[in-house]
């Protein structure tokens, strides 16, 4: 799985690149927007089933068919939902027929996504290795369609194509994975009973899921729409540099969070003090990254991107920064875990949202690209940081981050 991750990022990152560089700012913008626009509407296809009905399958291995046909047939209905909701907001927007047709184009894989139950049996199985396999093959394809397309020098429409393909051909991998095992279909397996309970326990992850997704790629919509096609790709281009190394923090989390549990049983002292110790990391890890591209982040675009990219730059240098914020929000994900709050991480997302559709309406016309960055970092300083000093709950994590800001004795030197 490990493997499967990095490769991806690592081709997408650099297949990525080439495309943005082929196709310049403008259809790469236009690609982008168009991505986006689906991405905000990827939550009610996913329908928050993703970590549900992996916990059912390992508590009932025996409603195995029942709870994948019940969630296949509700992601369906959710991707049915979603292109329908996508129709009507789109009627909002003064996005031309072509654009229109490839949001349609690339929002029709969310039908597909319906086959990602196959990958929640195999998590509950611990064998996400024919998962990975799938997923590879998927890529390989994907990046040497690309390849081939700038090679022969086709449209934009093709690479709008690709992003179907890759749907189809993934649920296509995964549905071959699950035949292998001989244990029979769940497609006709529709429970009504189950589908309720997975609704009632999965209706606050799709909120918080598109609040997510909201806070993290309403910029590129608002840009198309104030600023135009040309803005959508030379801002897209910096992201994709900027989020091109979140998976680090999820690793640290997840490597170093065991032993933080393990502390809260044994400690409260010591639990308080590795909690302290993995935000400095965050922190001081985070800052390391985003200090050097700060002042060689125009450099960096025009090097990776080409000189018609000039000007995302001054995006880069500013929207890096929003990346302390993830992995401080990667760490404190893994707290409200532990203190079952998920509810108020739910509402500190809604509040991030919020502020950065707000913030985004007030500074892209006076300040364009970089104040869509900034208003990208602050949003994101409001859900992870700020919001916390309002609930009482949560309020000591807002004081345990601010001195994890400045290094104690005791953050680095912890009894056994």
């Amino acid at each position: 799985m490990f493997g499967e991750k990095v490769l991806r990022i690592v081709a997408e990152l650099l297949v990525g690149i080439y495309v943005a560089r082929y196709l310049g700012p403008e259809k790469f913008g236009i690609y982008s927007y168009a991505a986006a626009f689906v991405l905000l509407f990827g939550a009610i296809a996913r329908m928050g089933l993703d970590g549900i009905v992996v916990r059912d399958l390992v508590n009932d291995p025996s409603g195995r068919d029942a709870y994948l046909g019940t969630a296949f047939w509700l992601k369906l209905t959710g991707a049915l939902l979603a292109l329908g909701m996508m129709a009507l907001a789109i009627q909002f927007t003064s996005t031309g027929t072509t654009t229109k047709l490839y949001i349609f184009i690339i929002g029709s894989g969310l039908l597909f996504q319906s086959f990602d139950v196959v990958d929640f049996y195999f998590q509950s199985r611990v064998q996400s290795k024919a998962v990975s396999l799938a997923k590879l093959t998927q890529l390989a394809l994907s990046s040497i369609l690309k390849l081939y397309f700038i090679c022969i020098d086709a449209d934009l429409f093709w690479f709008v194509v690709v992003s179907l393909v890759d749907q189809i051909s993934l649920a296509s991998a995964l549905a071959f994975a699950f035949w292998r095992q001989k244990i029979g279909g769940f497609f006709g397996r529709f429970d009504p009973g189950t589908a309720r309970e997975l609704l009632r326990n999965s209706l606050p992850l799709v909120v918080s899921g598109l609040a997510i997704s909201l806070y993290m790629r309403i910029d590129q919509v608002m840009i198309r729409e104030m600023l135009g096609e040309r803005e959508v790709g030379l801002y897209s281009s910096a992201v994709r540099l900027s989020e091109a190394w979140y998976f680090v923090p999820v690793i640290i989390s997840a490597s170093l969070f065991p032993a933080i549990v393990n502390a809260r049983r044994m400690s409260r002292e010591l639990y308080e003090v590795r909690m302290r110790r993995l935000y400095s990391a965050m922190i001081y890890f985070a800052a390391g990254v985003a200090l050097p591209v700060t002042f060689m982040a125009e450099s960096i675009v025009v090097t990776l991107y080409g000189a018609h990219y000039q000007g995302a730059g001054a995006v880069l240098s500013i929207h890096i920064w929003a990346g302390v914020f993830v992995a401080l929000g990667v760490a404190n994900g893994q707290w409200f875990l532990a203190e079952n709050l998920q509810r108020l991480a739910t509402l500190n997302t809604l509040l991030g949202a919020a502020t950065n559709v707000g913030l985004n309406y007030l500074l892209i016309p006076a300040y364009g690209l970089t104040g869509a960055a900034s208003a990208t970092v602050i949003s994101y300083a409001v859900s992870v940081y700020l919001s916390l000093f309002i609930n009482i709950k949560t309020r000591g994590r807002f004081f345990a981050i601010s001195r994890s800001l400045i290094p104690t004795k005791d953050i680095f030197h912890v009894r056994p």
